[in-house]
């Protein structure tokens, strides 16, 4: 028996040391594996610096193919470029040349639009890293007024990148922060046209060339302050300006709630003690066309708030959104018509224009999405002469313009999406019924959209 036992032990003792022997073999094979793969690397990445250091001897830019803060950067010697295809068939009850806000002089690209096949909103956009420091975009937008195409330059901006402490420049043109809906593309809102006190007092979307300055603060919360200096001669703002016409200033503060709640609040201000000639739509008077002219000063305040739901936080099988923006805008000036004939009409000017918006989206499906916007606007604008008010499309003609919207989704793809939209638009005496049928598509990189 004692026999047997030390045969066994001396059998155990030699299959040990074999493993022992043939385990550090396999690590003697990894660490010589490893050793080659690092040599190897080493390899590439010199040949790679020294290739960077040729083309930067060249003064070569080396742009990115992925927006600041993208997961993607594939194709890094090449800027991203997207174009988003947009087309839609429209239906008014009433004519679209006859619309308008009574109390607001409707300026920028306000208004319905074309009835019937029309191309909607197509967008070029070309964007890459300039170089470690700079980020760099731009925007062409190709629409058609009044049955002609016209390309126009809708962005062009530097961002730097990586200044550290939270802080981000932007300059160039670029589209305000003022509010929420107003930074994103036409294309990523969730309706087919802007709510109507964006058409209102932005022309649907305020764009100016100027320097913007935001900073996230080290906090649990989404802290983010922000500037902006602007040149202050497109729409809201006026006149030939030739230095800081306007300038805006905006908070947003948010956060999750648990993993399947989130949240944003934001307050913002645009000013400009210096419109000259704000021009907007032109009127009917004695069968010449009058275009209304303000110059004075102009105040915008503005609050926001998103709240958004996913169930177990994954938005892509079903989520919601609800959005709410309220804006108010104080002109203190005087109103010009222009082409009246002599002698010139004008009247001093104390307004205030007001109104928001609500509406609520929800994805019920993987490619379904439904949504319910209800808009709301007033006015209460005083003058000298009410007939001069009147004719500028001042007067609001004791009518509070409101409009409830609804919309139905289809989304084969991330890059695709076909929308059925109704509107019930009561803002002048005979309310409208409208119907839009839009697609819209988008082809190449395409970074993601912000909150």
């Amino acid at each position: 028996m004692c026999k047997k036992i030390v045969l066994v032990a001396f059998a155990a003792t030699i299959l040990f040391r074999a493993c022992l022997s043939y385990a550090g073999d396999d690590v003697q094979l990894l660490q010589q594996q490893l050793d080659e793969l690092k040599k190897n690397y080493e390899q590439r990445i010199d040949l790679l610096e020294q290739k960077l250091q040729q083309i930067g001897n060249n003064d070569t830019a080396l742009p990115v193919a992925a927006e600041p803060f993208a997961a993607t950067v594939s194709n890094s010697f090449n800027p991203a470029i997207s174009l988003i295809l947009d087309g839609r068939f429209a239906s008014f009850d009433n004519s679209a040349d006859s619309y308008e806000l009574p109390g607001y002089s409707l300026g920028g690209e306000a208004g319905l639009g074309e009835e019937g096949f029309s191309l909607g909103h197509t967008e070029l956009a070309i964007s890459g890293n300039v170089d470690d420091k700079f980020f760099g975009k731009v925007t062409l937008a190709v629409d058609e007024h009044d049955g002609e195409t016209e390309l126009e330059l809708e962005e062009a901006y530097l961002q730097t990148l990586g200044l550290g402490h939270g802080v981000t420049l932007k300059f160039g043109r670029f589209f305000s922060a003022i509010g929420y809906l107003n930074e994103q593309h036409e294309h990523a809102q969730d309706f087919a046209d802007a709510p109507l006190i964006y058409r209102g007092l932005f022309g649907d979307k305020l764009v100016d060339d100027g320097l913007q300055v935001s900073y996230i603060a080290p906090t649990d919360v989404y802290l983010e302050f922000g500037a902006e200096a602007l040149r202050g001669s497109r729409f809201p703002g006026g006149g030939e300006q030739e230095g800081i016409g306007a300038w805006s200033a905006f908070a947003n503060i948010g956060g999750d709630i648990g993993i399947e709640h989130s949240w944003l609040l934001g307050l913002s201000h645009w000013q400009s003690g210096d419109v000259d000639g704000r021009e907007s739509g032109g009127h009917s008077h004695g069968g010449d066309a009058e275009t209304p002219s303000f110059t004075g000063d102009s105040t915008i305040n503005g609050l926001d708030f998103v709240y958004k739901w996913a169930p177990n936080g994954n938005p892509t099988e079903r989520n919601f959104k609800f959005q709410f923006e309220y804006f108010d805008r104080q002109d203190n000036g005087d109103v010009t018509l222009l082409n009246s004939g002599p002698p010139i009409e004008n009247t001093s000017l104390n307004g205030d224009q007001h109104g928001w918006y609500a509406q609520a989206v929800y994805q019920f499906m993987p490619q379904w999405r439904a949504g319910l916007r209800y808009d709301w606007l007033d006015s209460d604008n005083r003058g000298s002469d009410a007939d001069i008010l009147a004719e500028a499309g001042l007067d609001n003609e004791g009518l509070r313009p409101r409009r409830q919207s609804m919309m139905l989704e289809w989304l084969p793809s991330e890059f695709s999406r076909v929308r059925l939209q109704f509107n019930r638009d009561k803002s002048f005496e005979e309310s409208d019924n409208q119907v839009v049928l839009q697609y819209t598509h988008s082809l190449g990189s395409h970074g993601a959209h912000q909150y």
